[in-house]
């Protein structure tokens, strides 16, 4: 894998799975970071890193929808392995517009995996990364697993599920070498405010309300980033071609104890001036339609063969996620401002979405 196209790259976890090659890992290749720069793609985020690896990080501004411009990524870069971050992936957004998220994560993996077809001869993998939402909703009991059978509830966990089929279909079909991850929730640095963690964060500084779905019970398992990406790299070096591997943190909570975790962090680190506690503005609202109620994943496959294991506890990982939107107040700025769009269009002209 010397030449790696990442997709999505300028996105949250895309963001991350670049940042842990090229400064955390034993990656020795040139990553290829396609996105197409919608509201959640921010170049901002990999600044650093282009600055600092000219000759192992390229970025192009395009759609995975584009044949055309996909073709030439593979051609002009010789792309010999792929890493799918690119999706539309907020529950909430697919419910209100569910058509960008059929165009993106299923019309887009198709026509990924139709020019790597193409480029069968050069290609050692296809990675496919996905979510546990894939699998619907669970009880009280259970967890997960690769075999779990799918069954989405949201037109977001839907575009996935086809995604996943598609992806694997091509490996039984066209003998692709093709490797799928579905996980858990993710947080961390860099993710977009219209996420639970980082909004509760930056409206919690602001003395606005804590919106909470419900009535605030619904489980999620959570995931820290630099894990996740840790996880997809073992994966693409040693996973079993055509197989799946769920990768979870073992950290399952509830939205509510979640969001008072935050409240109790920032009331520690930056304490309001009052002293009164940030618990005090959680706002219950009314719940989403198709509301999974829990999510756990068992990702004792990925631990048992691959050596995988998660480093952070969920409670050491939200420390480290509110100390770091603390520490970076200009990104912040420019995300909730809207400033990154302006510099996105002066640089990449308009694009939809943008």
């Amino acid at each position: 894998m010397k030449n790696l196209l990442v997709t999505g790259g300028c996105g949250f976890i895309g963001t991350g799975f670049i940042r842990y090659l090229l400064l955390d890992s034993d990656f020795d290749g040139r990553i290829i970071n396609v996105d197409k720069l919608t509201y959640a793609g921010n170049p901002d985020n990999l600044t650093d890193i282009e600055k600092s690896n000219p000759a192992r990080y390229v970025f192009i501004k395009a759609d995975i929808c584009d044949p055309d411009a996909m073709t030439h990524a593979f051609k002009s870069y010789e792309i010999d392995a792929v890493c799918n971050f690119a999706a539309e992936s907020h529950v909430d957004r697919s419910i209100v517009a569910p058509d960008a998220f059929i165009k993106t994560n299923i019309e887009g993996t198709f026509n990924l995996l139709e020019i790597s077809r193409r480029n069968s001869d050069r290609l050692v993998l296809f990675h496919h990364v996905s979510t546990d939402e894939v699998y619907g909703s669970l009880g009280p009991d259970g967890f997960f697993t690769e075999k779990t059978s799918y069954r989405p509830n949201s037109p977001y966990s839907a575009s996935k599920a086809a995604s996943d089929h598609l992806v694997r279909a091509y490996h039984k079909t066209y003998a692709l070498p093709v490797t799928i991850s579905n996980c858990s929730n993710n947080y961390g640095p860099y993710q977009f405010p219209e996420k639970l963690i980082p909004l509760i964060i930056l409206n919690a500084l602001e003395d606005k309300p804590l919106p909470v779905y419900g009535d605030g019970r619904n489980v999620r398992d959570w995931l820290y980033v630099k894990d996740h990406c840790r996880a997809v790299w073992e994966i693409m070096k040693r996973g079993t071609r055509g197989q799946t591997y769920n990768i979870g943190g073992r950290c399952e909570s509830t939205n509510i104890e979640t969001v008072s975790m935050v409240c109790d962090l920032l009331d520690e680190m930056v304490p309001k001036a009052d002293r009164t506690s940030r618990k005090d503005l959680i706002t219950f609202v009314k719940d989403r339609p198709g509301h999974d109620l829990r999510y756990a994943i068992d990702c004792s496959k990925l631990e048992k063969e691959l050596g995988w294991a998660p480093i952070e506890s969920f409670k050491t990982g939200l420390r480290k996620t509110v100390q770091w939107y603390l520490n970076n107040s200009q990104w912040v700025h420019r995300v909730k401002s809207g400033e990154y769009l302006d510099w996105v269009r002066q640089h990449y002209g308009n694009e939809e979405g943008v």
